[in-house]
């Protein structure tokens, strides 16, 4: 069953995530008015004037209506504007050995065609980012992540080395297709098979043709539903997002902002980068640790992660309140019976798949993650009862995102 829309309507306010957006080497934190525009700009300027930071790019807050973009995504279709993720190819001989001893995941696994989701870590184990790597062949890899630190710590591995190091970013934007039906949209468009025989889950494509525009495609996102990623050069991005904005009309297509990603990404149990991590959490404690392969003979960071793995306690989970919504941000979380403190709130949300409870990702105490265990947020000076829950709330199985039919 479809998941109730939300009780309330949350208009024209920005997520707050907007003030810790950006990280560390994205330029540091800016108003939107002083962000880079990406190449969709444009279009998206013509529909709303309500506008975020997101990693150093302007970023749309809420186009309709929050509540209205985020039943698209779990009924119809959403699009989403994901051009400010930091891209980079990394080629030549070793090219698949130097970015599977950088990231946490082994890459040597991978058939070309196949997606890693893992992240890329400090000398000491501390999260840089979280990031996917698409392996084209031994040769090429190619890396999505949101730091510019990305690509520096890559170059500075491959220095001395015929690997060759060639950030993206803005020659390739890209848009974000999500939901039950986003299938069947780019299906219309396209004579390239997309069922999930031939175009499973964290897979990609290069050279698909969306009404004859060349797209580098990928199987997966951000919102725990169906969902694709397209790439176009920047010559031919305007051209792409008319074909998608007139297509989609048949499909209940609606343009995302930030602000309704959020709802989705937190009831998927997603983390973001200056919220649920920053430099001095371990993949361990934003909710990581599942993709740290230890048996990798070459894993960056390694000391500090076998450290990590037992020395740190928090861990992530998802917290439903009594009240709260977004000034449950940041609260801290106490056991209800014995006031102990066990963590805190990462950030909440009106939740519309709970009927407009506040619901928030959570960084508790490893002892006090399992459900049902009863706490007490701090909001705004006031106490607000509450519970640990199953993480993540949607879908925990991804069964939505890997949709076979």
């Amino acid at each position: 069953m479809l998941p109730p829309p939300a009780r309330r309507e949350l208009q024209g306010q920005p997520s707050s995530r907007a003030s810790r957006a950006a990280p560390p080497g994205a330029g540091g934190l800016r108003s939107a008015g002083m962000s880079r525009e990406t190449a969709f700009h444009p279009r998206i300027a013509a529909l709303t004037d309500d506008w975020m930071d997101l990693f150093g790019y302007a970023a749309p807050a809420v186009v309709t209506g929050t509540s209205e973009e985020y039943r698209a995504v779990r009924e119809a279709v959403g699009l989403m504007d994901f051009s400010m993720l930091r891209k980079v190819d990394v080629t030549g001989p070793g090219a698949l050995a130097l970015l599977d001893g950088m990231l946490t995941r082994d890459l040597t696994r991978l058939r070309p065609g196949h997606i890693a989701y893992g992240a890329l870590v400090d000398d000491d184990g501390k999260m840089v980012d979280d990031c996917t790597a698409s392996v084209l062949a031994e040769d090429h890899v190619r890396f999505c992540g949101a730091n510019d630190r990305d690509a520096e710590m890559f170059a500075a591995a491959a220095a001395g080395t015929e690997v060759a190091v060639r950030p993206f970013t803005d020659d390739m934007p890209h848009l974000c297709v999500q939901g039950p039906r986003s299938r069947d949209l780019l299906a219309a468009l396209t004579d390239d098979d997309l069922s999930n025989a031939a175009f499973p889950y964290y897979t990609f494509r290069d050279g698909v043709r969306i009404a004859g525009i060349p797209v580098f495609m990928t199987r997966l996102g951000y919102t725990a539903e169906l969902g694709y990623e397209l790439w176009v050069e920047r010559d031919r991005a305007l051209e792409l997002w008319d074909v998608l904005m007139e297509e989609g009309q048949a499909w209940g297509m609606r343009l995302v902002g930030m602000t309704a990603l959020d709802l989705l990404r937190i009831e998927g149990g997603f983390i973001i980068g200056g919220v649920e991590y920053d430099p001095s959490v371990s993949p361990f404690e934003c909710g990581l640790g599942w993709a740290v392969d230890f048996a990798k003979e070459r894993l960056h960071g390694r000391a500090g992660l076998e450290r990590d793995r037992t020395a740190t306690t928090r861990r992530l989970a998802s917290v439903v309140l009594d009240d709260g919504g977004d000034e449950a941000t940041a609260a801290p979380l106490h056991l209800r019976n014995g006031g102990a403190p066990i963590g805190v709130v990462t950030q909440a949300v009106h939740s519309p798949l709970l009927e407009g409870r506040t619901l928030g990702l959570a960084q508790v105490h490893r002892d006090h993650r399992s459900a049902g265990t009863a706490v007490v947020a701090v909001v705004g000076g006031r106490e607000v009862a509450g519970e640990i829950v199953s993480h993540p709330v949607y879908d925990p199985q991804r069964t939505r995102a890997k949709e076979k039919s």
